[in-house]
């Protein structure tokens, strides 16, 4: 007995001793990047794209989008290889790397804690939970076998979903062998979630209760070690990371950057400062200062870095580098279906809605607004997406004139004293759109002005931060809203939004049709990638007659580069900072360069 503990305890120590061990990054290296605040940092609650963006650097998926991979392939995270799919496409295999810790934690009891297949099993079941913030993904509820049944009893008064419950979708058949069962074959859905299911300690969320969103411990290359809201947030490099090496890539063209970084154990750099910085003017004098070390500029911003298209010379002779990037995030506006001026399925509020659609001029949105840097869009999905059709018109119909004639012929005929249109039953008809403080809101703003009172229709603009704005849209506290939604290779991820069970972080328009449901789940199931196409664009149909949402543009993102990063590759699907490197010293010379042309 003596003997079997001691040998434990030199096992321990010996676990202990290696995870310690575990190469460690530059505390000398830096990354200085600029993004909008964050509001959450619990993988399975975080409902927005810049709490995304940091938290990816701190939880781990079994896979990730591959960085330099064009289309989109999966690529192993922590998953030791690729999934095992059955001959029926119903049952997903996946087997975890061994020897991947968590950060050090209270709940942990001063013991490294490893990464088990049951931490998986324990993040898709949070997924699924109707009672967390996100209120569950349908998607994925519909897709595993048997969640629908544990969803729908945890949705009962005075119920919790249940995580010691068996789950025949979600199960680890071994303490590295994560499995999945699915109702049909739905490769899109399960591939989505390969990606957005990251692992979390059970013990850790129960012990932190409700701060769980500030008390983030995960298994990614970077750890939390400062949060002031609305101001900034540090991570610091996780000891205990494994060593990671650049991507491969077959493609000629990077064939330079992957040279260039091989051979370098991964992550480099020590530590990542997120500046809150909410206006692209402000991010662009901090670049220029070299306090940023590099920057995502769109529209009239981008141009002044530019000239014909290519980057000026003054930039190019310091080293910048300039990486151009159409988004797979979509710029929409949306209409609140349950407001009683824009919403509702009869024929009066249908018009509305169209003749608003048809009012807004897109040419003049992406010359005015974007001074070129953005593609107009007239379907739910954007074009580097899986299900986009080329087939259907590069932009929404700009028809003024048949917008005033839709109106007039549904009763919004008559005219205030200021000439601007009443409602049908004769009331005063104000339109109100959410949007948010900035220069590029500035000019939205401005654009609907100008078509809507074209057309006879008063608007007003309600302006909010973009978690203020996120927050009042999914409380159904908005009557139009502009924002975005996307960052995903696969096309369903956008046609969701318009789903009738979706939740309304999702579904922001609140839309219900049981044709476009019908529709949407049949593609799911469809492994012909045309018919797939086809089914979207009879949604897009759909979309396009009942106009719960507007499609605009899909924005060109144009990353500046400081000449110290290296390893860098543009990609909206997700922050990948542990490939990045920096040279510190050419870092400290720019700015003392800068510093002394201030003086």
């Amino acid at each position: 007995m003596a003997h079997s503990r001691a040998l434990r305890a030199i096992a321990a120590t010996f676990v202990l001793l290696c995870v310690c061990l575990a190469y460690a990054a530059d505390p000398a290296k830096v990354l200085r990047v600029a993004q909008g605040d964050i509001d959450s940092l619990d993988p399975e609650q975080w409902g927005d794209y810049f709490s995304a963006w940091v938290g990816v650097a701190i939880f781990e998926g079994l896979y990730e989008w591959d960085y330099l991979a064009m289309p989109a392939k999966l690529a192993q995270l922590t998953a030791a290889a690729p999934p095992t799919v059955s001959e029926d496409g119903r049952t997903w295999t996946i087997p975890l790397q061994r020897g991947i810790y968590f950060t050090d934690d209270a709940a942990f009891g001063g013991k490294p804690r490893e990464l088990v297949a049951e931490d998986y099993a324990y993040a898709f079941k949070r997924l699924l939970d109707p009672n967390l913030r996100l209120g569950g993904t349908l998607v994925l509820t519909e897709a595993l076998a048997g969640a629908r049944a544990a969803v729908d009893a945890a949705r009962k008064p005075g119920a919790k979903f249940d995580y010691d419950a068996p789950l025949e979708g979600v199960r680890a058949i071994d303490r590295y062998t994560l499995q999945l069962r699915l109702v049909s074959p739905n490769y899109p859905v399960i591939q989505q979630n390969l990606t957005q299911a990251r692992a979390v300690a059970r013990e850790v969320v129960e012990a932190a209760g409700r701060d769980i969103g500030s008390r983030p411990v995960g298994t990614g290359p970077y750890r939390l070690k400062e949060w002031k809201r609305g101001s900034r947030i540090v991570l610091e490099a996780n000891p205990r990371y494994r060593e990671i090496v650049f991507p491969k890539s077959d493609d000629p063209a990077h064939a330079a950057l992957v040279r260039r970084m091989t051979g370098k154990r991964l992550p480099q750099i020590g530590t990542i400062q997120i500046n809150v910085i909410e206006e692209m003017q402000s991010r662009l004098l901090e670049f220029e200062q070299g306090h940023l070390d590099y920057i995502e500029l769109t529209g009239e911003l981008a141009n002044r870095l530019l000239v014909d298209g290519k980057l000026k010379a003054e930039y190019a002779a310091l080293g910048v580098q300039r990486f151009p990037l159409t988004e797979t995030f979509v710029r929409y506006t949306y209409f609140n279906l349950n407001d009683p001026v824009v919403g509702g399925a009869d024929k009066e509020r249908v018009s509305l809605r169209r003749a608003i659609a048809l009012a807004f001029n897109p040419d003049d949105l992406v010359r005015v607004a974007y001074a070129g840097q953005a593609v107009p869009l007239a379907q739910i999905v954007p074009p580097r997406a899986t299900t986009y059709d080329a087939g259907l018109p590069r932009s929404m119909r700009y028809d003024p004139v048949t917008a005033r004639a839709l109106l007039d012929r549904a009763g919004y005929d008559k005219r205030d004293a200021e000439g601007f249109r009443l409602a049908p039953d004769g009331t005063r008809l104000t339109l109100t759109i959410l949007t948010r403080p900035g220069t590029l809101w500035r000019e939205w703003e401005t654009l609907w002005k100008k078509n809507l009172d074209a057309i006879g229709l008063r608007v007003q603009f309600r302006e909010l931060p973009a978690q203020d704005q996120f927050k009042e849209m999914e409380a159904t506290h908005f009557q139009m809203s502009i924002a975005g939604w996307g960052g995903s290779p696969l096309g369903y991820v956008t046609l969701a939004q318009l789903q009738s069970g979706q939740t309304p972080r999702v579904n922001k328009s609140r839309f219900a049709m049981d044709e476009y449901d019908q529709l949407y789940a049949q593609m799911l199931r469809e492994p012909d990638m045309q018919k797939q196409v086809a089914l979207q664009r009879r949604m897009s149909e759909i979309a396009m007659a009942y106009m719960p949402l507007i499609p605009h543009v899909v924005e060109v993102d144009n990353t500046f580069v400081q000449p110290w990063v290296s390893g860098f590759y543009p990609n909206d699907f997700t922050s990948y900072w542990k490939y990045l490197d920096i040279d510190p010293v050419e870092q400290q010379r720019a700015q003392l360069r800068t510093s002394r042309a201030r003086k």
